[in-house]
């Protein structure tokens, strides 16, 4: 029976997951150590993963967390972390994390590893660990970013930069330029966006190093984002390829510039499952699309780890649609026929399975996977929330929390709400 065969592999967990042997066995054997989330607002998922990730830089020299997060965002952290900010609190200096979800980022359980990362940095007598985003969102600051560097290095560079990116000078927000252009309502940055990207890796590096790859990432941001925000207007896997594309491209820039002679750097990377979990393993990949995780594979073969989470019921933060306020919300419990039903009745309340040999064999054939992104739907969760996968081969190892409970945002608490209407579509996606 499948449900036997799910026994035999699953470790259950009296503590943290991070006191697991074999599944830390697992990530420190790993280059690349990918764990993502079953939603983008359960504490639960959060806290395992930054227990996990200490353990990864604390005894296995990791070199940097990427996050689902903006570049320009992330680097204020990282800044903060590295001892190279003056802002007092790691709340503060997770205050660039304005733009919707807020509380995906800004959250209780993020100050507490941002604060424990600074300190853990501040005492070592190695090269600061490192907090840095991948994705690509942030358009009009990266822009900033690229001519602030330039003003710095070389006045007319900056100039040219100026001319180029006012092609983007029009108001509204970047999904409005996305539709001008795609829709030819409007003119297409894209050739600005890449003569600039080319010519800022070309400038002579006469600052710091760090500096000129924070501004180098920026530009490639650009031009990708342009390429994002026309494809929202073309499909759906489109926009969610030139997306993951950009986060693995830049997680593989990251590895290359953290790199040492005589050594390879080590990263942990923090996004959705939905993102880390091999796309090839699930019916999205026989649709086109492609992952973080499916490019880390290929590009680092046997040396990614990729660790999933799954939850049976619950509450999380979300928001009843695109750009509105996080609520509290409960989840539902897990459909039958799925894998966190499945897991539900292993009868263990919180256990790993490492996906591998006989027993994981048993669990191949395809079922239902939940995911919730920043939006919840309840009332069509069938609709929304699953897709069908094969576990085994979408993720080297599960951490099963079968009741978890809504992450605690620092800005306006979320207020309680058993469902959510079903909300229109939005956004192409929401994870």
């Amino acid at each position: 029976m499948t449900l036997d065969a799910v026994r035999r592999i699953a470790r259950p967990l009296r503590g943290s997951a991070a006191a697991d042997d074999r599944l830390l066995a697992l990530a420190a054997g790993a280059r690349i150590v990918l764990i993502g989330e079953a939603s983008h607002g359960t504490r639960e998922f959060y806290a395992e993963r930054a227990a996990v990730t200490r353990r990864l830089i604390e005894e296995h020299g990791f070199d940097a967390v990427a996050v689902e997060a903006d570049w320009p965002d992330a680097y204020r952290v990282n800044r903060y972390v590295s001892g190279d900010s003056d802002e007092a609190s790691a709340e503060e200096a997770l205050r660039g994390f304005q733009r919707f979800p807020r509380w995906m980022w800004r959250n209780r359980e993020v100050v507490a590893f941002v604060e424990w990362l600074r300190a853990c940095n501040a005492r070592s007598a190695h090269r600061p660990v490192g907090f840095y985003g991948l994705d690509l969102y942030s358009l009009y600051a990266s822009m900033d970013a690229v001519i602030r560097y330039l003003e710095g290095v070389d006045a007319e560079a900056a100039g040219r930069a100026r001319e180029r990116y006012a092609c983007f000078d029009h108001p509204g927000e970047p999904q409005d330029y996305g539709y001008r252009a795609a829709f030819g309502a409007g003119e297409s940055c894209e050739d600005e966006a890449v003569r600039q990207l080319v010519e800022v890796m070309s400038v002579d590096g006469r600052v710091q190093r760090e500096d000129a790859f924070y501004a180098r990432q920026n530009a490639r941001l650009v031009r990708n984002a342009e390429r994002y925000y026309r494809s929202m207007f073309d499909s759906r896997v489109s926009s969610w390829n030139v997306r993951d594309r950009h986060m693995a491209e830049t997680l593989g820039e990251l590895a290359g510039h953290l790199d040492r002679p005589g050594r390879s750097s080590r990263v942990v990377v923090w996004e959705h499952n939905s993102h880390i979990g091999d796309a090839s393993a699930t019916e999205l990949g026989r649709a086109g699309e492609v992952n973080v995780g499916q490019l880390a594979r290929q590009r680092w073969p046997g040396e990614t780890a990729l660790i999933g989470f799954t939850t049976y019921r619950g509450s999380v933060t979300a928001a009843a649609s695109w750009d509105e306020p996080g609520v509290t919300m409960r989840v539902r419990d897990a459909l039958p026929g799925s894998y966190e039903h499945l897991f539900h009745e292993v009868g263990e309340e919180r256990f790993v399975a490492v996906l591998e040999g006989d027993a994981a064999d048993a669990l191949a054939e395809p079922r239902l996977e939940r995911a919730i992104g920043v939006v919840y739907r309840p009332e069509t969760e069938r609709l929304s929330h699953y897709f069908h996968a094969s576990l085994p081969a979408q993720f080297d190892a599960v951490i099963h929390l079968d009741e978890t409970a809504a992450v605690e945002p620092l800005d306006a608490p979320a207020v309680d709400e058993a469902a959510a209407e079903e909300p229109p579509e939005t956004f192409p996606s929401a994870v």
